[in-house]
């Protein structure tokens, strides 16, 4: 196994057997282990269950909270691929980890004081870039209650920039999946301020009607709309009603016009159909239609025109058109960096704070 850079140091004994014996050690120390979907375990973002007690995932943004005490927390888990991250927070530090492909031992965190421990995963990785599980915890004292969630809800629909692709990127390094960064993006920054849960379901490259390519035939918003694992081909179906979100934030369209503005009367319609679904399935729900964090000129004119006709042609109250500004990037990549999409949120949070009276 690879050696991990622990949260406290290691004690000593253990710090000299290597890993290997402070598994073996841990093991024989009372270890109170817990399945993934244990009630202990605060979930937030789209799942699914396994029969074992795992849980499997793949939308970044996805969360498992804990509150325990104890001396470390060992969390077993498993990635599809070579491409899946998390941030792990314990006590308010985080780090970042890249899953190795398969099942795998991660310490979290060793030599802790003993007293209440807070921890948090949070997956960074894009669905398209692999799914992975969480099937286990470990701690050598007792489980605390599942941390509380927030209890106002949104749900927010889109692609790379609401996934928060490239945010940690590194000029002159390839921008992969190490430099996604979900916590930093401005969904989960808006759900911050406005302490809220926030659903991010969301696929780089994808728009309404087509792709960055122009691709008809591929994963648009209205599949993955309703899919907890939307991995071709074998897809999780989503349950609507597993979460009842108060406010929806559909930002899309940048990936329709990479090709070009998309013909009109076809975008409308099926920018109308995709909010109908939205109104049937969560009514409940104010929706908001913006542009994005990246459309500037004349791309930007079109879509707004197209979210006007849509809200026209609709005529429900519950929808609602919010205005974006698109952001330039930098040099090194076209996605918002850090520092932008905290304007994003800062953009959009008077806004929503207006229309949910919030």
């Amino acid at each position: 196994m690879r050696r991990l850079r622990l949260q406290r140091r290691m004690p000593a004994a253990l710090a000299a057997a290597g890993m290997a014996g402070w598994l073996a050690a841990a093991g024989q120390a009372g270890a109170v282990t817990i399945p993934a979907a244990d009630p202990h375990v605060a979930r937030m973002g789209r799942t699914q269950t396994q029969a074992d007690g795992g849980v499997r995932f793949s939308y970044p943004g996805v969360s498992f909270q804990v509150s325990f005490e104890g001396t470390r927390l060992i969390a077993t888990m498993y990635a599809s691929g070579k491409q899946s991250y998390v941030d792990v927070i314990v006590d308010g530090t985080a780090r970042k980890l890249r899953l190795q492909e398969g099942r795998q031992t991660l310490v979290l965190a060793a030599g802790l004081a003993r007293g209440v421990h807070s921890a948090e995963i949070v997956n960074r990785s894009e669905t398209w870039q692999g799914s992975a599980a969480l099937l286990d915890l470990d701690t050598d004292g007792a489980w605390r209650a599942a941390p509380a969630l927030a209890e106002r809800k949104l749900l927010l629909l889109g692609d790379s920039v609401t996934c928060g692709a490239a945010i940690d990127r590194v000029p002159g390094e390839e921008n992969g999946a190490a430099s996604a960064n979900p916590r930093a993006s401005y969904g989960m920054l808006l759900a911050r301020q406005l302490n809220a849960q926030v659903q991010l379901v969301c696929y780089g490259g994808r728009g309404l009607i087509r792709t960055w390519e122009g691709k008809t035939n591929e994963l648009n918003l209205a599949g993955y709309y309703g899919m907890a694992l939307p991995i071709q081909p074998v897809a999780v179906p989503w349950d609507q009603r597993d979460y009842r979100p108060d406010a929806i934030l559909v930002a899309i369209g940048t990936n329709d016009m990479t090709t070009g503005i998309p013909e009109r009367e076809q975008y409308v319609a099926a920018y109308v159909s995709l909010v109908r679904t939205l109104l049937r399935d969560h009514p409940q729900a104010q929706l908001m239609l913006t542009e994005g964090g990246i459309l500037t000129g004349e791309k930007q004119a079109a879509l707004t025109s197209y979210i006007q006709e849509t809200i026209r042609r609709v005529g429900d109250a519950r929808v609602h058109a919010i205005a974006s500004t698109g952001y330039p990037g930098d040099a090194a990549n076209g996605h918002p960096t850090r520092a932008q999409n905290v304007s994003i949120a800062s953009d959009l949070l008077p806004q929503v704070r207006k229309l949910m009276r919030w």
